[in-house]
C-alpha cells in the first residue's frame, strides 16, 4: 500500500484546458551576494590587482626602455673634447668628426652644438647658459654600422694623437650595465608579483574560513542531509568568483588608466627639459598592446587563483568537519 503524499495534489484543470504548470521557487545562495566581508575582500583584491598590474607594466616599460637604450648605444659612439686654453673648439670638433669618418664602419657624424649642449645642462644649471664661459666638454656623435663596427682602438689612438684633449667612448660598459639592470628589474618585478599573489591567496583563505565560520551550521546541515562536498564548494566558488572578478577588473582598469593618463600627460609636456630627461631615463609611459594584454591576463589569473583557493579551502574545511564527526572524543567538544 502506497503512503499518501503530504503535498496537496494540483487542482484538476477544466475539460479542454491545460493544467497550470507548477513554478519552482529558485533556491537561495548559501552566502549572501553582498555583505561587508565580501565588499572588503573585493577592495583588497582590487588593490592587489592594481599593484600586480602596476608592477607588470613597470617591468615591461623598463625592459623596453633598456632595449631601446641598448639599441641606440650600440649604433653610436661619442667623442668628447675637453676645453683648454688656446684650443680652438670648433676646429677641434670638425677635425674629430673628419678623423672618425675616415674609418670603415662609420656612417655619419654630428657635432652637438652649443644650443643642444646648453639644453642638456638646463635641468641642472637652469636656462640662459653661456657655454663659452663654462668649462663644459663638447661632443661629437658618430653613427656606426652595427653589423660591421670600426676598429675602436685604432680610432681612439688616432684621435688622441691628433687631438690630445679628445676621448672616445664606445659605451660598451653602459651596454653591459643596461643588460644587467634589465635582468635585475625582471627578477625584482617577478618577486613583487609573487609577494602580491601570496598575500592575495592568504587573504582569500582567511576570508573563506571566515565565511565558513559564519555559515558553519548551514554547511553542516546541507552536508549531513546529503549535499556533497563538491556542491558546497561550488556555491562558495561562485560567490568568490564574482567578488574576485569585480575586484580584479577594478584594479586592472585603474592600472590601465594610470598608464594611459601618464602617457597622455607626458605627450602634452614633451617640450620641457624635465619631460625630456624623464623620457631619456624611463622611456615613454606606455606599455603598448602587449602590456595591456598582460594586464588583462593578470586580471584573469587573479580571478582564477582566488576561485581555486576558495574551493580548496572549503573542501579542506568540510574534510575537517567529517574528521571531527567521525571521532566521538573530538566531536564532543563541538558546539551544538
Amino acid at each position: 500500500m502506497t503512503e499518501p503524499s503530504s503535498r496537496p495534489a494540483a487542482p484538476a484543470a477544466p475539460k479542454g484546458q491545460k493544467r497550470p504548470e507548477m513554478k519552482v521557487r529558485p533556491t537561495a545562495p548559501i552566502l549572501p551576494s553582498a555583505n561587508i566581508q565580501g565588499n572588503a575582500l573585493m577592495v583588497v583584491i582590487a588593490i592587489m590587482a592594481f599593484l600586480a598590474c602596476l608592477t607588470l607594466g613597470g617591468v615591461s616599460m623598463v625592459r623596453s626602455t633598456a632595449a631601446s637604450w641598448e639599441s641606440q648605444i650600440s649604433r653610436e659612439v661619442t667623442i668628447q673634447i675637453k676645453p683648454e686654453d688656446g684650443l680652438d673648439m670648433d676646429k677641434a670638433l670638425t677635425e674629430a668628426r673628419r678623423i672618425a669618418l675616415t674609418f670603415v664602419g662609420t656612417k655619419d657624424g654630428q657635432i652637438v652644438d652649443e644650443a643642444a649642449t646648453a639644453r642638456l645642462l638646463e635641468p641642472w644649471l637652469g636656462s640662459g647658459l653661456d657655454i663659452k664661459e663654462l668649462p663644459v666638454p663638447r661632443l661629437v656623435v658618430i653613427t656606426i654600422d652595427e653589423t660591421n663596427p670600426p676598429d675602436f682602438e685604432a680610432m681612439r689612438a688616432l684621435l688622441k694623437e691628433s687631438i690630445p684633449q679628445s676621448s672616445l667612448d664606445d659605451h660598451r660598459t653602459w651596454v653591459d650595465r643596461l643588460v644587467s639592470m634589465a635582468h635585475t628589474t625582471v627578477m625584482i618585478g617577478t618577486g613583487v608579483l609573487l609577494l602580491v599573489f601570496s598575500a592575495m591567496v592568504l587573504t582569500v583563505v582567511f576570508a573563506t574560513r571566515g565565511a565558513l565560520s559564519g555559515n558553519r551550521h548551514i554547511v553542516e546541515v546541507l552536508h549531513f542531509v546529503g549535499a556533497e562536498s563538491s556542491f558546497v564548494a561550488t556555491e562558495f566558488q561562485k560567490h568568490f568568483l564574482k567578488i574576485s572578478l569585480k575586484g580584479s577588473a577594478i584594479g586592472s582598469a585603474l592600472a590601465a588608466l594610470f598608464f594611459m593618463g601618464a602617457g597622455f600627460l607626458q605627450s602634452r609636456t614633451l617640450a620641457t627639459p624635465q619631460t625630456d630627461q624623464a623620457t631619456a631615463l624611463f622611456g615613454t609611459f606606455s606599455v603598448g598592446a602587449l602590456g595591456y594584454a598582460g594586464i588583462f591576463a593578470t586580471m584573469i589569473i587573479i580571478a582564477l587563483l582566488t576561485t581555486f583557493t576558495a574551493r580548496l579551502t572549503v573542501m579542506r574545511t568540510i574534510y575537517e568537519i567529517d574528521t571531527l564527526r567521525s571521532d566521538p572524543a573530538r566531536a564532543d567538544g563541538l558546539p551544538n
